[in-house]
Parts: C-alpha cells; sequence; structure tokens
C-alpha cells in the first residue's frame, strides 16, 4: 500500500553570477548546500537526527564538488553524523530526480523522512571542468553515433530551426523571463522562498536584468557557431546566443520531504504532495525534447490533461526548449514559468530542478493554484516531470 508523499518546504538561495565576482563565488559548494541543509530543518524546528537520508544534485562532481559533495554538507550543516547522504547525477535535472528519488522512498514504506537538494558552483567549478582533458563517451558509444555528439547550444539550435524558431521569437521570449522574474522580485513573490548565505549580504537574484528588451538581445552575436560546425550543420542560421540561454549560475535549493503520517505526528503542515513522476531518455543529438514526450507520460500517470494544470515550470536551458515544449503540447503559454525562468533566475546546475519546485510551490500557493507540473531537459537525451498538488 503507498504511502502519500508531502512536501513540508522547499527553499533556495538567492542566485550569483556563475563567474568570479560573482555574489556567491566567495562561498565553497559544500558550505551552500550545508546552509540551505541548515535552514530547511531550522524553519521547521525539526530535529536533523530524524531525516533518514539527504540526496543531493551536483553535475560537476570535481575538485570542490567531488568525493560525495551532499555528504560532506550534511556534516557540514551540523546534522548528526548517522544521516546519510548521497550525490546524484542526472545532468541539469539532478535535485529534480532527487526529489523524485526522495518521494519514491517514502511512498514505498522504505523513508519517513528525506531531504533533496541540489548544489553548483559555476564560478568555482566550471561547466565541463568533469570532463576536461577526457573521452566521455568511449568507443561504443561513438561507433553508434558516427557522426559525432554535440553540446547543449547546438541542440538548442536544431531544435530552433526544427520547430521554425525566429531570432525573434528567441530574444522576445527571453525578455518575457526577465520581465516576469523582476516583477516577482519587485512585489516580494519570492521573499518566502530565497533564504540568506551565511556571510553573502545578499537576497536578490543577481542574474535579472530588468531592463532586458528584445531589441537589446538583438544585438547579441551566436554564442555556439564555429567554422567546423558551420559546415558540418549548413542549414542553421544560428541564433542560439548569451541572452536567449541561461547564464552560468551559482546556488543551492532543498525539499524537505516526508510521509503525510511523519507530517501529522510532528505537527507540520504540508504545503504539497507528489502526484505523478515520469522520466525518459530522448534524441541524444535533440538531447533537449525529452521535456514533451515527459510531460505527456506525466500526465496520463497521474490522470490528467493540461487544462487541469494550473502552472507549469519548464526549465529555460535556451529559450527554444519551452517554445518547442509550447508548441508540442498546446499548453497555456499564460501558465508557463510565471515568474521567469533560467534565462533570467539561472541554471545552477545540481540545483536547478528543487528551486523550481520552490518556485513552483510558493506560486500555487499564492495564487491559490492546485496543480502544477514541473519539467527538465537533460544532457544526454533526458528528461525528468513530475505534478505536485498543493495542500
Amino acid at each position: 500500500m503507498s504511502t502519500e508523499a508531502v512536501i513540508v518546504d522547499v527553499v533556495r538561495t538567492p542566485v550569483g553570477r556563475g563567474k568570479p565576482g560573482g555574489q556567491l563565488s566567495g562561498v565553497h559548494p559544500v558550505d551552500l548546500l550545508a546552509g540551505v541543509l541548515d535552514t530547511i530543518v531550522n524553519r521547521s524546528d525539526l530535529d536533523p537526527g530524524l531525516v533518514e537520508d539527504v540526496i543531493g544534485g551536483c553535475v560537476s562532481q570535481v575538485g570542490e564538488q567531488s568525493f560525495n559533495l551532499t555528504r560532506s554538507a550534511v556534516l557540514a550543516a551540523g546534522f548528526p553524523d548517522r544521516v546519510p547522504g548521497t550525490t546524484i547525477d542526472r545532468q541539469c535535472g539532478s535535485s529534480q530526480q532527487a526529489a523524485t528519488f526522495a518521494a519514491q522512498a517514502v511512498m514505498s514504506g522504505q523513508a519517513d523522512i528525506v531531504i533533496a537538494c541540489g548544489v553548483e558552483s559555476m564560478s568555482r567549478v566550471p561547466l565541463g571542468s568533469s570532463t576536461q582533458g577526457t573521452d566521455p563517451h568511449g568507443v561504443l558509444l561513438r561507433s553508434r553515433y558516427p557522426e559525432g555528439l554535440v553540446n547543449q547550444g547546438v541542440s538548442a539550435e536544431l531544435i530552433a530551426a526544427r520547430w521554425g524558431l525566429t531570432r525573434d521569437d528567441l530574444d522576445a521570449y527571453a525578455a518575457r523571463s526577465h520581465r516576469l522574474a523582476a516583477e516577482a522580485g519587485e512585489t516580494g513573490a519570492f521573499a518566502t522562498e530565497v533564504v540568506p548565505v551565511p556571510g553573502v549580504d545578499a537576497l536578490a537574484d543577481e542574474t535579472v536584468r530588468p531592463g532586458t528588451t528584445p531589441e537589446s538581445l538583438a544585438a547579441l552575436q551566436p554564442a555556439f557557431r564555429t567554422d567546423e560546425l558551420a559546415a558540418r550543420f549548413p542549414e542553421l542560421d544560428w541564433r542560439i546566443t548569451a541572452g536567449n540561454s541561461s547564464p552560468l549560475t551559482d546556488g543551492a535549493s532543498a525539499a524537505l520531504i516526508m510521509s503525510a503520517d511523519a507530517a501529522e505526528r510532528l505537527g507540520l503542515e504540508p504545503r504539497a504532495r507528489f502526484r505523478a513522476f515520469s522520466v525518459v531518455g530522448s534524441d541524444p543529438l535533440l538531447m533537449l525534447t525529452g521535456v514533451v514526450p515527459a510531460t505527456e507520460r506525466v500526465l496520463e500517470r497521474a490522470g490528467l490533461v493540461h487544462d487541469d494544470i494550473d502552472v507549469y515550470e519548464v526549465n529555460e536551458a535556451f529559450a527554444s526548449v519551452p517554445l518547442a515544449w509550447l508548441a508540442e503540447t498546446g499548453a497555456d503559454p499564460a501558465k508557463l514559468n510565471p515568474r521567469g525562468g533560467a534565462i533570467a533566475l539561472g541554471h545552477a546546475l545540481g540545483s536547478s530542478g528543487t528551486r523550481l519546485l520552490t518556485t513552483l510551490v510558493n506560486h500555487l500557493e499564492t495564487t491559490g493554484g492546485r496543480l502544477g507540473l514541473q519539467t527538465m531537459c537533460e544532457g544526454g537525451g533526458m528528461a525528468n516531470a513530475m505534478i505536485v498538488e498543493r495542500i
């Protein structure tokens, strides 16, 4: 018999630019994650010794983010040493997968209280650090795809071309992301989800640019075009820029997940419950399209249709991803990323899944919505989706 898994709390740090000098760049990633772990148990007045596992997402597990970063953060947060922790990598969806694993442990009766979380310090551990100087594919994978795989920016270009998305479409969507995120910040919509980082005097998201317009974005040059790639993909006119892509970011986030019975026993009020999950593989060349089948599968599992959903969080790795998702699903664009997305709020890889969940739950509470769906495209051609219901 399945046990109901509920979300008691969700928190995130403000996001910082993922480069030297960014507002969080002076914080070690272990300390960054430890801060949200400490905060989330303190906000619920929960004895951290009751936590049965901490599952954290992180993509570049090298250097300062190596050696099972999550376990290090559990200890750094002052949790009893009997509390375990593990670090997982499902690329951009790592902490969304952490939340899924945590909820599944509760629903199967194998745990009562689990924290899902994630962190990425892209200023201190630059993107690509974990594969630098190595062959991450091997002989057999390269023989299966002899024409070669590409980076995500090129995949975003291929998606824009396949779905007929113009440069104007992409830049207009990017400007929308900044406008909505700026409005949310100005009205205090993020106040209940953003928590301080010890030693950092900042609560605002550093990557949001309120004055962004399609006209200002139009001046930016394509970010991923090279002569070699242009020769390989002559059909592309190269529309993906730094402006219509998510910026490099530092950040951490966490979700306190437990059984409904445990929440009642501890006198805690759940904020949302998990309704359904899905994870899919997709074409590793068009590696960002998995959000479409993941969405349809999770709706089917929940016995829902798009009209039932009050808000969507579709990770804005690149503007072409949510725009292609909209074109394929026919979802209401007004329900999509209403507080802005990763183009404005950043994509701190390992943190992004629980960051989206934090924003999703808070938006449902603010608006009185009931059901929210979030989905993340992932490197290598995968995607996660989940549906949560506000309590």
